[in-house]
């Protein structure tokens, strides 16, 4: 198949691996997640994040054997929910697209939230609005939200490609400050004394082996969107190599990156619990460590460079859980109304403005009604998000064991499977069920119960969707995959 061949849908298949691995790395939006995501995690385990951001890593890298697997037998472009729908039942993939959606909505909320307090630290910080309130940063979560509904409800090719430059400049520049941080620790340079400490990598006294897959939830949220490049298997030019590699590639880039910057960043505040205190209360990791160790400028630029990251992947998560609505919507398993395209920019703008406003409303009841800090609520959102994500990635996993282990049908043999790779899906589901298990018993208590409780609702609402409405599920289900392209690889 050529480069300028279309798929029976018309999509162009001008993608190379590096442009597929491009979208994943700006879906994971690394250098927001690297600035304030650890934050959420050292709350669980103290110095040991990169611990943490190790186990996480090893989890994705099992993971992305699913997706391997999956793209190199299916080329469509769909998300998780097709290759769940296309291996466990029309039904299964229902539940997967609108749990999908859940985490997609509370990631919108994770990524607007970071991106308000990104700006109103900005603004303290540069005396625009001294001591800036908590409460600021929920009105630049909603401006964040209205410029992404703007860019959403609009072709943004331009846009895109203006965030994904800004991603690599800050990505590049977070690696520079980084080695200089390393330099001068490992001269014992430190300003307050902090020097090189592998003691990063062990959990604090008195704390169990088991807490650290309480952080893992977090390490799992900074790699989400590593798969995204899966929705690309009838654009790129050699879908069963590059989709593959650009998959495996971002989970050791995401993994490499994350365990070593977060590493320097722990060690730059120091593991002592001054230093970790430090760390669990800083508005930006990055930019704090700049102007400890470098100029302060440098920092001023890492959280604008984040602040758009944050945007863009606001961004990422509103559209793809409008595509997934539209979807769903038009086949049955929604509204019929949000399946409606505007003619002139052909994007589902009614799926796009619910989206949105969910996570609007999202942000206005933790700020007005239950009067919750701004980094409460990215912390509870990214949990919620996570653990329902956790258990699509499950779904997905065991699809991918069935596929490859249980089924004979045509294609199955051209993905020459080992009988030793057998392991490496039952080890992923292991871990991903104890992390699950480990972050919702024993049931938290007290304002921990905003965690696990909304992914548990999510997730039993969409259950009885499912189960209320079994035949229109399934019709829903068996158009879904149809309409998504989702056909049989073939030998390229």
């Amino acid at each position: 198949m050529t480069s300028n061949e279309t798929t029976p849908r018309g999509l162009r298949r001008t993608l190379s691996v590096w442009e597929a691995i491009g979208v994943s790395v700006a879906l994971m939006a690394p250098s927001m997640a690297v600035n304030i995501n650890p934050q959420g995690i050292s709350s669980s385990v103290g110095r040991a994040v990169p611990l943490a951001f190790a186990l996480a890593t090893v989890s994705v890298l099992l993971i992305s054997w699913t997706f391997v697997r999956l793209t190199q037998r299916f080329h469509h472009a769909g998300s998780v929910y097709g290759f769940v729908g296309a291996t466990l039942g029309p039904r299964a993939g229902i539940f997967a697209g609108w749990s999908l959606v859940g985490t997609y909505l509370f990631y919108a909320v994770v990524t607007s939230t970071a991106a308000g307090r990104f700006i109103s630290e900005e603004l303290s910080a540069w005396g625009v609005w001294k001591n800036a309130p908590d409460w600021s940063s929920f009105i630049f979560t909603l401006l964040a939200l209205a410029i992404v509904v703007l860019l959403a409800t609009r072709e943004a090719r331009n846009s895109t490609r203006l965030l994904l430059t800004i991603e690599a400049v800050t990505v590049t520049l977070i690696v520079l400050v980084s080695v200089v941080v390393l330099g001068k620790l490992l001269g014992g340079g430190g300003p307050s004394g902090q020097k090189f400490d592998l003691a990063v990598f062990s959990l604090p006294p008195g704390l169990g082996a088991s807490t650290v897959f309480l952080g893992v939830v977090f390490g799992l949220l900074s790699f989400a969107g590593f798969e995204s490049s899966a929705t690309l298997g009838e654009e790129a030019k050699n879908p069963r190599q590059d989709i593959p590699r650009a998959i495996l590639g971002t989970a050791i880039f995401g993994g490499v990156f994350f365990v070593v910057i977060t590493a320097i960043e722990m060690m730059g505040f120091g593991a002592d619990d001054k230093g970790v205190a430090a760390f669990t209360s800083s508005e930006s990791l990055l930019a704090d460590l700049s102007g400890d160790y470098l100029a302060g400028w440098v920092g001023h630029v890492i959280t604008i460079g984040a602040t758009v990251s944050a945007i863009g992947c606001a961004l990422a998560c509103v559209v793809g859980a409008s595509r997934l609505i539209f979807a769903l919507s038009r086949d049955g398993a929604g509204i019929r109304s949000l399946s409606a395209v505007d003619e002139r920019h052909g994007v589902p703008v009614r799926a796009v403005g619910v989206v949105a406003g969910a996570a609007a409303l999202i942000v206005l009841l933790a700020w007005i009604v239950l009067r919750a800090q701004s980094f409460d609520v990215f912390l509870y959102s990214g949990t919620i998000g996570t653990l329902i994500l956790i258990v699509v990635y499950i779904l997905a996993t065991v699809g991918a064991y069935k596929l490859c282990f249980t089924t004979s049908g045509p294609g199955v043999g051209d993905l020459q499977v080992r009988r030793w790779e057998l392991v490496i899906p039952v080890l992923a589901i292991l871990v991903l069920a104890y992390t699950l298990f480990r972050n919702v018993y024993p049931f938290p208590s007290g304002a921990g119960w905003w965690g696990p409780a909304p992914a548990i609702a999510w997730l039993l609402a969409v259950l009885a969707l499912v189960v209320v409405r079994r035949s229109a599920t399934e019709e829903a289900g068996q158009k879904l995959t149809a309409s998504e392209g989702l056909t049989a690889a073939r030998p390229q």
